[in-house]
């Protein structure tokens, strides 16, 4: 007895049978689909709002500092040694700012995407410097700056008073103004 070839007749089933090969994988692909929607739909908040927060807050912060909070302090310290100190850090706080905010500005075109939910090259290694440096601003800042500030502002209850008022000033009246409708 001799084996019977397979008979021609069934390449067209095997080509059926193939097929499958290519939509079962394509089908498995389609079962992740709902799994990455809500990353996606995070990542596309997550840059929203730091679009926002980043120009409406910690830019007008570190004007609000610039503005009030290092010019008082820098006219309340003691002439001489501690007035160099002080115009020291406050130069460095300065610089720390613009450099903040120009990394910052690299990154904005590619959030923008993101939150549009668009394809980008999102540089990673700039938004871990971007925190790194800020976490290390902030903690100098409220390390060194801040009690310095209180130590020399409390020396003088008038200029602690002025600076409170001038903050309030500027948070309230808009707020007000806001509220009532006014832009």
């Amino acid at each position: 007895m001799s084996a019977t070839p397979a008979a021609p007749e069934s390449a067209p089933i095997r080509s059926f049978a193939q097929c499958h090969v290519g939509i079962v994988s394509h089908l498995q692909e389609l079962a992740r689909l709902p799994a990455l929607l809500e990353p996606a739909r995070q990542a596309r908040q997550i840059a929203s709002e730091m679009l926002s927060f980043f120009r409406s807050v910690v830019f007008e912060h570190h004007a609000e500092e610039e503005r009030e909070l290092f010019p008082a302090v820098v006219a309340g310290a003691d002439k001489g040694e501690e007035r160099d100190r002080v115009q020291g850090i406050v130069d460095r706080l300065t610089r720390e700012h613009r450099q903040i905010e120009a990394a910052w500005s690299t990154l904005e075109r590619a959030l923008k995407a993101v939150a549009k939910g668009g394809e980008t090259d999102l540089d990673e290694t700039a938004v871990a410097a971007l925190v790194n440096d800020y976490l290390g601003h902030a903690r100098y800042e409220e390390e060194i700056f801040l009690p310095l500030s209180q130590e020399i502002l409390g020396r003088n209850g008038n200029r602690m008073a002025a600076l409170g008022m001038s903050l309030h000033l500027r948070h309230a009246v808009p707020e007000l103004l806001r509220e009532r409708g006014f832009r």
